[in-house]
This record gives structure tokens, C-alpha cells and sequence, in this order.
């Protein structure tokens, strides 16, 4: 029972102190790696969620929550991550919907863009540095990765690729 509330309260915080589901990977490495899972587990798990349809966020908290509780711990943990967005989000549609023609919030929104990117860059280094090879052939991996987002490819044909680029080419 202890297990359950400490995976509610953990996914619980990371979705109160984040501001996307993507940004919020570096903060949930710190409170999950360790605790609830291992390095590899947790790579595991961003591989999975970036590769399949939905949520990033949902369902890397499911992985983690099911590798910790099993079904019990998922759902525990999917709970503590939908709960934070669905009462925020239900706040700021109200107070948005009186100051949608207010001309600071447009520039509130485009001040949001340069942080959530850098918290983004920095997630992705942290889990690159440690989660996987550092070899050459790792780094090319990574590089060409890199080069196929700025030419626009499907973000999860690239994870794809680079997992069987992986499985292929490391060992």
C-alpha cells in the first residue's frame, strides 16, 4: 500500500512541477530511476512511449507504475498523472475563456516556447549520457537521428529506426 501512494504522490508531483509531457522526463528520471525502476528500465520505457500512439506522459507513467505495482501500481500511477493536468486545465479554459482577446496572453504563450524547449534538449542529454552506448556508433545513431528530425521525419519512425539501428549495429 505504501508502494501504491508513493508512485501516486511521485507521478502526482512530476506532473505538478512540469509543464509537458516530454519536458517532464528529466524530472521523473530523478524520482523514478532507483526508486521505482532501473536505468535501462527507464530508457526502456522512453523508447516505448515515444514509439507508440498516444501519450508520451500516460504512457510512460503506466510502465513505470506497472514495473513497480504491476496493475494496480499503472493505474495508481496513470491516476497521479492525469489528475494535476485535468484540474489545471479545467481552471486556465475558464479564466482563458474571459481574457481570450487580451493581447498578453499570445505573448505569455510565445515566452512558454524557448523554456519548453531547452527543458526538452536538456531531458533528451540526460537520457542519451546515460541511458544507452556512448561509442562512436551510439553518437552517429544519435546524430543521424538528430538530422532526420530537422528534415521533418516522423518523430516515431526515427525512434524506430534508431531502436533497430540499435538491436543491428550495437552490442
Amino acid at each position: 500500500m505504501d508502494n501504491l501512494l508513493s508512485l501516486f504522490l511521485t507521478f502526482l508531483k512530476v506532473n505538478l512541477l512540469s509543464t509537458s509531457g516530454p519536458a517532464s522526463v528529466g524530472l521523473l528520471h530523478g524520482e523514478a530511476v532507483g526508486r521505482f525502476v532501473t536505468e535501462g528500465q527507464f530508457v526502456q520505457a522512453v523508447a516505448f512511449s515515444a514509439v507508440l500512439p498516444g501519450s508520451d506522459a500516460i504512457q510512460l507513467a503506466m510502465y513505470i507504475g506497472y514495473a513497480a505495482g504491476g496493475i494496480p501500481g499503472g493505474l495508481v500511477a496513470l491516476a497521479g498523472s492525469i489528475l494535476p493536468p485535468t484540474v489545471i486545465i479545467l481552471g486556465v479554459v475558464a479564466i482563458l475563456h474571459r481574457l481570450r482577446r487580451e493581447a498578453w496572453v499570445g505573448r505569455f504563450v510565445e515566452g512558454l516556447t524557448p523554456a519548453i524547449s531547452v527543458l526538452m534538449l536538456f531531458a533528451a542529454w540526460k537520457i542519451f549520457s546515460k541511458g544507452g552506448q556512448t561509442t562512436p556508433l551510439g553518437w552517429a545513431i544519435g546524430g543521424l537521428s538528430l538530422v532526420a528530425m530537422f528534415l521533418d521525419a516522423p518523430a516515431r519512425i526515427v525512434v524506430l529506426v534508431a531502436g533497430l539501428a540499435g538491436v543491428l549495429l550495437l552490442k
